[in-house]
């Protein structure tokens, strides 16, 4: 049958040879046809990412770099070994097959992580392409863990852009889709958003899409789908995402349907040898602007997150004062007798972050001065002042603006509380009477106080504010998920403020954004 396709059976002796050297440094799995290797690529972590790398970079070899997002059972990981397959010049007649990514590896313990892979692909140039290829894959991204899981994962992209040794610029975003979708899931559009929402808008014609399970035929129900949610992404003349067209059968037995499998081959072929093209043609874009973005981002996060606690704070301690002075008037009700009263005290607790799985490796960068958290979850080395919140020695978020001294990177958080405490009126009073002298000057300036406490409450909240204004002048879709977890937190406390051009714009915002976004966070 081969023979009468075109190809001779010795062809499998040279595919072999051609690849002896790197057959030497992997494992078999399977005997086959086709016989497929288990590669071990050289491991390297940057921080907490990881990076898996065959062969040696060549300095005079230009590198294309593309980043992969999808839907968990989209075939991602055999994407990644396909492509690394065709970089590396295996071909169907070869009946040989590298695996790269290791299934056993990621299922099911993948599935506690968010590490960022990146592949990389050198000493294969001008096999068929003549760049070498870094794959970053997004494991896990989108899956049932939830926004704060897809936070952790926009912060390891962030090291990643960010580092001296990461990866400073891109030439693609790959959507993967199965070929079977008609309609965008809220899973998916979600991913989308947020995958989007962390670049800036020039990434927007080097986003398409990549469909795997394909037949060879135009992929309509996909095309509409993604025209009907109106997803940015690179249009072709047609004015229709540009889209490549793959399949995930490489790996198949070849002892029965050979014919079949080579009519799949061709149809990976021609959308690898289109994608690479649109790769090679592909300008470099540096990522200064998506890190702009993420670090918004996190300085966004750092600032609601802090404000939230500082209310929540002002509010108890509200109430807690409330309690004193009616504490006090029934004590001076029953003519100074010594009566027991009840007080919701308001102190701050230290709260362990919890271990194990993708939280094992964040820490909370806090301010001991004000007993805040400043940062959380902060993933920038072991030190606070490596935390982009602090500037020029000082933190750019806590109550005091403290120095960086003041700070600690530690695996806990504060957390206000209060406790029912019963406390003789006497000493309730004394302890008024120390409170007054030092903050109130009188009783009646209690609610000068509480004005006070409202005020910073204000100018926090305008803080929040140009953040989320900035996100929306530099990033490519900032009304997503993330951006929507904190626009109806501050739209309530902008309604309470009384301030009306600010809260039309958070209302514009959040009227924009699209239903399976919310529906995911459900």
């Amino acid at each position: 049958m081969l023979r009468l396709l075109g190809y001779n059976t010795p062809q499998k002796e040279n595919g072999t040879t051609r690849f002896k050297d790197i057959i030497s440094k992997t494992t078999l799995i399977c005997s086959g046809p086709p016989a497929i290797y288990q590669v071990d690529p050289k491991k390297e972590m940057i921080g907490t990412l990881t990076k898996l790398t065959i062969g040696e970079k060549n300095l005079n070899k230009t590198n294309r770099t593309v980043l992969l997002v999808g839907e968990t059972g989209a075939g991602k990981s055999s994407l990644v070994n396909a492509l690394a397959n065709y970089a590396m010049g295996v071909k169907f007649e070869d009946d040989i097959w590298f695996q790269i990514v290791d299934e056993k590896k990621i299922s099911p313990t993948q599935s506690q992580t968010s590490d960022v892979i990146v592949y990389q692909i050198f000493g294969f140039e001008d096999q068929i392409l003549p760049f070498s290829l870094t794959i970053i894959d997004t494991p896990g991204y989108g899956d049932t863990r939830g926004p704060e899981h897809d936070d952790i994962v926009s912060e390891r992209l962030l090291e990643l852009f960010a580092s001296e040794h990461g990866v400073i610029e891109m030439n693609g975003v790959g959507l993967v889709m199965k070929a079977s979708d008609n309609r965008l899931s809220d899973r998916l559009c979600y991913i989308l958003n947020s995958v989007m929402s962390l670049f800036g808008k020039n990434i927007v014609n080097k986003i398409v899409a990549l469909i795997t399970h394909s037949d060879g035929r135009k992929p309509e129900n996909v095309l509409k789908a993604l025209q009907k949610k109106v997803i940015k992404c690179a249009k072709n003349e047609e004015n229709e995402a540009v889209h490549f067209l793959f399949n995930n059968r490489q790996e198949d037995d070849r002892t029965e349907d050979t014919e079949y499998l080579i009519h799949l081959s061709k149809i990976s072929e021609r959308g690898f040898r289109e994608f690479t093209g649109f790769l090679e043609k592909s300008d470099f874009l540096r990522l200064k602007t998506t890190t702009k973005v993420l670090k918004e981002r996190r300085k966004l996060t750092a600032c609601v997150q802090n404000l939230e606690d500082r209310i929540k704070r002002i509010e108890l301690k509200e109430t807690e004062i409330k309690q004193i002075k009616e504490a006090l008037k029934r004590a001076e009700d029953k003519k100074n007798r010594e009566v027991m009263v009840e007080i919701d005290e308001v102190f701050q607790a230290k709260m362990q972050i919890r271990s194990g799985g993708w939280f094992s490796k964040e820490k909370a960068l806090c301010c001991t001065a004000c007993e805040e958290n400043c940062h959380y979850p902060c993933t920038r080395g072991s030190n606070p002042a490596e935390c982009e919140i602090i500037r020029n020695g000082h933190c750019t978020v806590c109550t005091g603006k403290c120095p960086e001294s003041a700070h600690v990177k530690e695996n806990w958080t504060y957390e206000t509380k209060t406790r029912r405490v019963q406390k003789p009126s006497l000493v309730v009073k004394q302890m008024y009477e120390k409170e007054k002298s030092e903050t109130l000057n009188s009783l009646n300036s209690c609610s000068d106080h509480l004005k006070e406490l409202q005020t910073q409450k204000t100018q926090f909240l305008d803080e929040a504010y140009k953040h989320i204004v900035r996100l929306e002048e530099i990033a490519l879709n900032v009304n997503s998920v993330y951006t929507f977890r904190h626009v109806d937190f501050l739209i309530e406390k902008m309604k309470e403020k009384g301030d009306t051009e600010k809260l039309k714009k958070l209302e514009e915002i959040k009227i924009l954004m699209d239903g399976e976004a919310r529906a995911a966070l459900a």
